[in-house]
């Protein structure tokens, strides 16, 4: 028992440091299968170069990214982490619960693609004599744009639903805010736009990506996988039909080498025409690679502009929503702080008449030191005042100080140093 969970952690271990992982692969016909492939694999099954696949890596962020290779599209938006080829999808994080719904409904979408597509090819009826193609005809989109727009879509649909559910959080914060300033209030407000400015920054990045293939059309192009698959395949059957009609030509009898004899060593000598095929055979091979960007470069990209743009519209409208909120959110905080300025300046005119009216109290307290100091004047001598001349001393003293505080507040307000 032991022997054996050593040999799994072993195995564990292994899979780890070699990078094996499991992808669950989505066929054209939407069969589904867990393959457990390393990197290596999966860049001899997609085409794709190590650093393309490092996007990918959930141990590593990076934001969302769309990529058009000779042979895939690599896809990293939001939670999903995908690559479409011309006749499957992989993905990457398949056990992910938020990704099981989108599996779903692309697995539903290749299924519906898969019939349209078999119903095109095979119709129950005859087809019609002409050859004019239908105008009003559906055309069917070619495989790895079902993929593509299933992938858009969840990802646009998640972040509207995002933005949709902060916007109906943050509108009622904010209006409890500026009816009441609380640390509560203000610490839910901190929380929203901190949200806020998480969920505007990847919708920007979706936006910016989506506006740098539509500036692009040769990436765009480098998308239409399906096409570039039919040209090769029609350009290796070709190749190979005109290398049959070659080697026809080389068994003619009237193509054989002629032989001669110079200085005894015989030598033999081909036709003009066969040297030719050898350069082209080798140029032929030479060159696939410069011809196959060349066909893809001509391709008519209004198919994926338009399919794009769909979406470019609604990841838009996403972030004018987002920015919105995003002004309501400042207008609110220069609410909030235009009234802690206003409290801020009762303070200080309170603080000025406090001080202006300690000031004018202190002469108060002067004249009563005076008196209390052991001096002989009339005041004092009973003979000569009594209670009367002691109540008029203090009444006058104590308007002389009322009168000198209304003075003071005047002058600052004449300053205005209060309202």
């Amino acid at each position: 028992m032991r022997g054996g969970e050593e040999r799994q952690t072993v195995t564990g271990i292994r899979k780890k440091g070699s990078g094996v992982r499991q992808w669950l692969v989505l066929d054209g016909r939407g069969e589904t299968e867990v393959v457990e492939a390393g990197k290596h694999a999966i860049m001899r099954r997609t085409g794709l170069p190590a650093r393309d696949l490092r996007i990918l890596d959930p141990l590593l962020s990076y934001p969302s990214t769309l990529l058009g290779r000779e042979r895939a599209i690599v896809i990293n938006l939001e939670h999903i982490k995908a690559i479409i080829t011309a006749q499957e999808v992989l993905l990457l994080n398949s056990r992910d619960p938020s990704v099981t719904p989108f599996v779903q409904e692309l697995q539903a979408r290749i299924l519906r693609h898969h019939q349209a597509s078999s119903s095109s090819k095979h119709p129950d009826h005859h087809p019609d004599p002409d050859p004019d193609p239908d105008p009003d005809a559906i055309k069917i989109l070619p495989f790895e744009f079902v993929a593509l727009e299933a992938c858009l879509e969840a990802a646009c649909s998640v972040l509207e639903n995002e933005a949709k559910t902060l916007e109906q959080e943050a509108h009622p914060a904010l209006d409890k805010l500026t009816s009441k300033i609380s640390t509560l209030n203000l610490e839910r407000v901190r929380q929203i736009k901190s949200r806020l400015v998480a969920i505007t920054g990847r919708v920007q990045k979706v936006r910016d990506e989506l506006e740098h293939l539509l500036d692009d059309d040769e990436d765009m192009a480098e998308m239409y996988l399906t096409e570039k698959l039919s040209e090769q395949q029609l350009e290796e059957s070709s190749s190979a039909s005109s290398m049959n009609e070659q080697d026809e030509e080389d068994i003619d009898p009237r193509t054989a080498p002629e032989i001669s004899f110079d200085a005894g060593v015989p030598v033999v000598g081909y036709e003009d025409h066969h040297n030719v095929f050898n350069v082209h055979g080798r140029d032929s091979h030479g060159t696939r690679g410069s011809t196959y960007s060349a066909i893809t470069k001509q391709l008519d990209v209004e198919e994926l502009e338009m399919l794009l743009e769909a979406y470019f519209v609604q990841i838009d409208g996403t972030l004018n929503k987002l920015s919105t909120l995003r002004e309501y959110v400042d207008d609110t905080e220069d609410y909030i702080n235009i009234m802690l300025d206003d409290k801020q300046n009762h303070l200080l005119q309170m603080g000025v008449m406090l001080t202006t009216a300690t000031l004018v109290v202190s002469a108060f307290v002067v004249v009563a030191g005076v008196f209390g100091m052991n001096i002989h004047i009339d005041l004092f001598d009973s003979d000569k005042s009594g209670m009367t001349e002691f109540l008029w001393t203090v009444g006058g003293s104590a308007a002389g100080t009322i009168f000198l505080y209304v003075v003071a507040i005047a002058w600052c307000k004449q300053k205005r140093l209060l309202e």
